[in-house]
């Protein structure tokens, strides 16, 4: 359940707003007075009268450079901040296209059917969404996309409170992978996630959170104190959001009588608590656990003197994940109608910590369909043959060149933006990519007017890694890296092309079209060769 939360509704600010509409009025009397005086000093000095500058306010230079795409995914960032709400995203969308869900706790072997469109989801923050071809054998492979749904936050710990500190209040947070570091101080962080509640029958109901006004702020330390403000700087002390200042009426913070036995109480400050609890439409004592998490309250936006740049948070690897769903929803009827294998997106948690949990890509839950797929539908086919038969795209971001580092890249291998993918390279294994699997991603891009840019990191370099290798050696197949490049990777806000997702989008959609064919080949000369 999706809650939408507004601005703030307490009678503190309803009674500062009331005496700042007093202040203001007084402010118009006084000024009515003063222009009264001007109009009279106007006409004896009309000749010294003061000339403003004339002002120009810019048009927008292309106003149709936009795709519509890239608007919508700055929409989809913005409404869906957290994990949870990206995965619920995503699965609204399956469902208003036409997929049915299952669910894992569910038999799918009577709702199986050749010519479907399936997704199922784990956590709330995984999603698998599949297209089984009319023309479906037993053995017959699956051309799969995979990509990770989470991104850098910060967590809100499970015991946030923090002894008050000159006044202000303080909420406990730890960094998700690397975060909360310089790019994130002096934001305007909002806080989200999903909520655990006990309902009115008594069942335990997941909720979804999402506070978009700023909530917390890292605030940085001046650098006229010198030292002090240039750090190191210790991420348990000097990164501590702050929340509040401390009511001059101290008894807010005191549990009232139906709070004492709350579940929450004592471990989160109670007026956050309550504020949760009101957007929830619930009692406190009926809060009784949660994932919360920061993110950046400021909406994307198109950037550049021509519209070129994409500036957004939470770009890794929502990107990716956004132009798999949507090529996969657009290739659906008709491969639905004609294919002969299985079309797959993946989206997966936690890759950004290891994927070694059970929302992870390391979780099985990728496996876990395409075996369920096999046993109902294969006709007695193995998995290994299917896998045999499959391809798997592994598709997360990829590095963009920087014009002031450009020293930091292999010459050669220098993505640019607005361009198309880029298919990493990596010798030591980090990246799944090789001769032949990149022949098959650059056939498919030839036959549909898709460019490709190589990317490989510097020997004296290090290399981040993907949930290509895992998946291709837990699945056994064929597999290519290949991401939409970006800049600023891992910063609080990141920028890309503002055409790169619709490229994105058409050569992943390229694939699912294309990708039985280009394994035909393949095949016939594996065949040949024997």
């Amino acid at each position: 359940m999706r809650v939408h939360t507004t601005y703030a509704n307490d009678t503190q600010f309803e009674k500062h707003a009331v005496n700042g509409v007093a202040s203001i009025e007084g402010t118009r009397s006084q000024q009515s007075l003063f222009h009264v005086r001007l109009d009279n000093e106007a006409l004896a000095s009309a000749s010294h009268s003061f000339k403003p500058t004339e002002r120009i306010t810019c048009s927008v230079a292309r106003p149709n450079a936009v795709d519509f795409y890239t608007q919508d995914f700055i929409n989809f960032i913005y409404d869906n901040p957290t994990v949870f709400h990206a995965t619920e995203y995503f699965a609204e969308f399956y469902s208003d296209n036409g997929f049915e869900f299952l669910a894992e706790r569910d038999d799918w072997t009577s709702k199986l059917k050749t010519g479907g469109k399936y997704f199922t989801m784990r956590n709330g923050s995984s999603i698998v969404a599949f297209v089984i071809g009319a023309n479906y054998k037993g053995g017959n492979g699956a051309g799969m996309i995979g990509a990770h749904i989470d991104a850098l936050t910060a967590r809100i710990k499970p015991i946030s409170n923090k002894p008050v500190v000159e006044g202000y209040t303080q909420i406990g947070a730890a960094p998700y992978s690397g975060t909360m570091t310089n790019t994130w101080w002096d934001r305007d962080l909002g806080l989200g996630g999903r909520v655990v509640v006990r309902d009115v029958d008594g069942t335990f109901k997941t909720k979804l959170l999402s506070i978009p006004y700023p909530v917390a702020r890292i605030p940085t330390l001046a650098p006229h104190f010198g030292a002090p403000a240039h750090g190191p700087f210790n991420l348990e002390t000097n990164t501590t959001p702050i929340i509040a200042l401390e009511p001059s009426d101290s008894s807010e913070n005191d549990l009232r009588p139906d709070e004492i036995d709350a579940p929450l109480a004592g471990k989160h400050n109670i007026r956050l608590l309550r504020i949760i609890a009101s957007e929830l439409k619930v009692q406190v004592r009926d809060l009784l656990n949660f994932d919360l998490e920061l993110f950046d309250t400021h909406k994307g936006t198109i950037g550049g003197l021509e519209q070129d740049f994409l500036f957004c948070p939470r770009l890794d690897d929502k990107m990716c994940c956004y132009a798999a769903a949507h090529a996969l929803v657009n290739s659906a009827e008709a491969f639905a109608a004609t294919g002969s294998s299985i079309n797959v997106a993946a989206f997966f948690d936690n890759e950004e910590i290891g994927s070694l949990l059970k929302q992870g890509a390391r979780g099985g839950l990728l496996e876990g369909s395409i075996t369920r797929i096999v046993k109902a539908l294969g006709g007695g086919s193995t998995i290994e043959q299917t896998y045999a038969n499959s391809f798997l795209v592994s598709a997360d971001v990829k590095h963009a060149v920087n014009p002031n580092f450009a020293y930091a890249y292999l010459p050669d291998h220098m993505p640019k933006l607005n361009v198309g993918i880029t298919v990493p390279w990596d010798p030591n294994g980090h990246m799944t990519t090789d001769s032949e699997s990149a022949a098959f991603m650059e056939e498919i891009a030839r036959r549909t007017n898709n460019k490709i840019q190589y990317f490989q990191i510097r020997n004296d370099s290090r290399s981040g890694g993907t949930i290509g290798p895992m998946l291709s050696s837990s699945l056994g197949c064929r597999a290519i890296d290949v991401g939409i490049p970006q800049l600023s990777m891992h910063s609080i806000r990141a920028c890309t092309g503002s055409r790169d997702i619709p490229l994105g989008l058409k050569i992943f959609k390229a694939f699912y079209e294309n990708w039985e064919e280009v394994d035909r080949l393949f095949k016939g000369g594996e065949e040949n060769q024997i």
